[in-house]
């Protein structure tokens, strides 16, 4: 059914994007199911890690369900959900435009904290920063606790639908934020600079500033496009995530 993939394009973008276009012309129709995760391997040429993460984002705009014991079927057509993972993290530009919405929304997500959090919430705040610096020290990339710090900061709003945009915003992010670390990692310079970045927000949440913590965070997000542009092209690379397996789908 599928040829092999190749090309400069993220691997799971680019297997998800041939997924969703067989799904939307009809050619993979309501209740169909889809081939299994073996047979997607040799077809496309690709892993089964880059399998799973595409069909996740297909089960994530609500294109597929998983079924235990059955595989992966094609749900009814219906009003989509926003998706932006599909196409967000696979080039830079689009990228950047994510990182432009977090500059908003985070932002504004740090001026709420620093009149609403509680000491708990401030402790739970400071975690991830530490959790940052062993992680860096021990050889990772730091990104699961970079995420954690920046849904901390959405959680000590007490709203519940920032919480939620904040994440789904982190997630397609992902990738793109382990570039930027990977590209951090080559340089003391830019290592520092993150965690000082870090640390500013931190401190005007503390301080109860919220004009303060809105700007540290749009500082943060400014200087974070910065490196990202600076990124070697090599780093655009597949992220080794785990979405779901067609073949015992829970």
């Amino acid at each position: 059914m599928f040829s092999k993939v190749s090309g400069p394009i993220r691997l799971a973008d680019r297997v998800a994007a041939i997924l969703s276009e067989e799904i939307e012309s009809g050619r993979l129709a309501e209740g169909d199911k889809l081939p299994t995760e073996v047979e997607l391997v040799k077809q496309l040429g690709v892993s089964r890690t880059v399998i799973r993460e595409a069909v996740s984002r297909l089960r994530n705009a609500g294109l597929v369900e998983p079924r235990q014991g059955r595989g992966v079927f094609v749900m009814p057509r219906r009003t989509r959900p926003l998706d932006l993972e599909a196409e967000a993290s696979g080039t830079k530009s689009k990228v950047m435009q994510i990182v432009e919405v977090r500059r908003a929304m985070e932002g504004e997500a740090a001026s709420l904290a620093a009149t609403r959090a509680t000491p708990d919430d401030l402790a739970r705040m400071r975690e991830p920063l530490a959790a940052i610096d062993e992680a860096v020290a021990a050889g990772g990339d730091g990104v699961e606790e970079d995420l954690a710090f920046h849904q901390s900061i959405a959680e000590s709003t007490g709203n519940a639908v920032m919480v939620s945009t904040v994440r789904y915003l982190g997630e397609v992010m992902r990738g793109g934020i382990r570039v930027t670390r990977a590209n951090e990692a080559r340089r003391d310079d830019f290592i520092e600079a993150v965690r000082v970045e870090h640390h500013a927000i931190l401190a005007a949440v503390e301080s109860g500033d919220a004009a303060a913590a809105r700007s540290a965070v749009r500082r943060h997000m400014k200087h974070a496009a910065s490196r990202l542009q600076d990124a070697d092209e090599g780093f655009w690379t597949e992220t080794d995530d785990l979405g779901v397996d067609l073949d015992t789908a829970p």
